[in-house]
């Protein structure tokens, strides 16, 4: 029996008295998603002027990125397990409002503090997608919780790849702060819509928060994230990053002791620890830096100038329009992961769909002739991540008691988040190493995009050997059940 399992849930119809129609509140929930995870992308046109624009060095600059990748991930699990205790959608409704507030910071300054600040709001908003899925699993009916948990999963790649060109126009067709401006008014839109068709949900787990465990993990998260995302600059040898990679290990060590002691923890660790929790959440991982490997390195390709020998001298509004149809292709094939999870389990489609993205990536390997081949490649690729993203909550719900489902989600996109950390350190340094050089400038070669895209394969692989290791038998569904007396 878990720990968190003790302590009493509620039930209030109260809480819930209105009973909007299932497509008006997948719709809603489906464009916060969006809406939150376009964040991602928001600043990737402005990256080279950053800083021109705030008066500041590179390294500075790029906190710009860091802090919204930071901030997403303490905030995450920590919006879960305040959601389940005391509403989904009054902590949905806080992220949305932190989103917009961050996003008004960013469009009225032009310094670097402020602009950190600002970005580490919107981020905080991700933890409004792991919120949403949960709602779902509250409120819609049984027959359609599938098909609108794979949406709203796969919401986290659709923001991303619409959000790259749509982020590109507005950057190169009017003052850059308009970026900030847009994303305000997405904001607001989301939260009104969130007011007006999202109901509360009525499970709730009345406990005492655990700020202990809060602190605890957000110090271990910073202190893992910081220098993987800063390794390439400070060095990774350096006493910096080998000095947070430590103090990462040692915190986490004594935040799951202390996490083990609690009567209703922040992350209860005796259900995460359960194998099927626990290799989704490891296979989550390897899916989420496949996943950003190809919105690093696809973009970096097509805009790559002619005379390389392998670019074709993309703008960046072109390079995004090229990538867009991803998105659509995510979009599209979460049903057909609802559909093939209900019929096969949601075991064999995150296996599955990991195959896809290994397939799509050793496609790209040979498919690097014309950007055509290279839209094919990425397509292949953003199908398989549908499949995977969309199959992931329907293994961790199906483990986890009702009143932890918003948390553990949660810990289930910081998964997430760590893949693609890692990710964008890695393709990063071998971009970096694996160069060329073109009159003056140094760009990285055939070779080098090559080797980023077998790395991605192997994550994909290691994401199948991870999947086919998760239990499903009825033995151990019936464990799960047990343990949620």
């Amino acid at each position: 029996m878990s720990v968190a399992a003790d302590v009493p849930s509620t039930v209030t119809e109260d809480d819930a008295p209105r009973r909007p129609a299932s497509g008006l509140l997948i719709a809603t929930l489906g464009m916060v998603g969006v809406v939150v995870s376009l964040m991602q992308t928001l600043v990737i046109p402005i990256i080279p002027t950053l800083p021109t624009l705030l008066d500041t060095s590179a390294s500075n600059a790029s906190w710009v990125i860091t802090a919204a990748l930071l901030a997403g991930a303490v905030a995450t699990p920590i919006s879960g397990r305040l959601g389940d205790m005391f509403g989904k959608r009054r902590v949905l409704f806080a992220n949305l409002v932190s989103m917009v507030a961050g996003s008004v910071v960013c469009a009225l300054s032009s310094s670097l503090v402020p602009e950190i600040i600002g970005r580490s709001l919107q981020g905080a908003a991700v933890g409004a997608i792991p919120l949403g899925i949960s709602i779902m699993r509250d409120e819609l009916p049984a027959e359609k919780v599938g098909s609108a948990m794979a949406i709203m999963s796969a919401t986290l790649g659709v923001g991303g790849a619409l959000g790259l060109p749509l982020a590109a126009a507005i950057a190169q067709n009017s003052d850059w702060h308009m970026l900030f401006w847009t994303a305000a008014g997405l904001g607001v839109v989301c939260a009104a819509l969130v007011f007006v068709f999202v109901p509360e949900s009525p499970v709730r787990t009345p406990a005492r928060f655990d700020f202990g465990g809060a602190v605890g993990l957000s110090i271990a998260l910073l202190a893992l994230l910081i220098p993987i995302t800063k390794g390439a600059d400070w060095g990774w040898g350096s006493a910096s990053t080998l000095g947070l990679f430590a103090l990462s290990v040692v915190t986490f060590l004594i935040w799951g002791f202390f996490e083990l002691k609690q009567r209703a923890p922040l992350v209860d660790l005796r259900v995460s620890a359960r194998p099927r929790v626990l290799f989704t959440n490891f296979a989550s991982i390897a899916v989420g830096f496949a996943l950003y490997a190809m919105s690093l390195t696809f973009p970096q390709l097509m805009m790559a100038p002619e005379q390389t020998g392998y670019g074709f001298g993309l703008s960046m509004v072109n390079a995004g329009l090229a990538l867009a149809p991803t998105g659509f292709v995510m979009i599209l094939l979460s049903p057909v992961s609802a559909r093939l999870s209900a019929a096969r389990g949601p075991k064999v489609t995150l296996a599955l769909g990991s195959a896809v993205i290994a397939i799509g990536y050793l496609c790209a390997v040979v498919l690097m002739n014309s950007v055509w081949e290279l839209m094919i490649a990425a397509m292949i690729v953003a199908g398989g991540v549908g499949l995977a993203y969309a199959a992931m909550p329907a293994l961790i719900m199906g483990a986890v008691p009702l009143t932890e489902t918003a948390a553990a989600n949660g810990l289930n996109s910081l998964m997430r988040s760590i893949g693609t950390s890692t990710s964008a350190a890695v393709m990063s340094v071998v971009l970096a190493h694996m160069t060329m050089q073109l009159g003056p400038h140094v760009l990285p070669s055939r070779d080098g995009f090559h080797t980023t895209f077998l790395i991605a394969t192997a994550a994909a692989v290691v994401a199948i050997v991870l999947t086919l290791i998760i239990p499903m038998r009825k033995a151990a569904d019936a464990a799960d059940k047990a343990g949620h007396a």
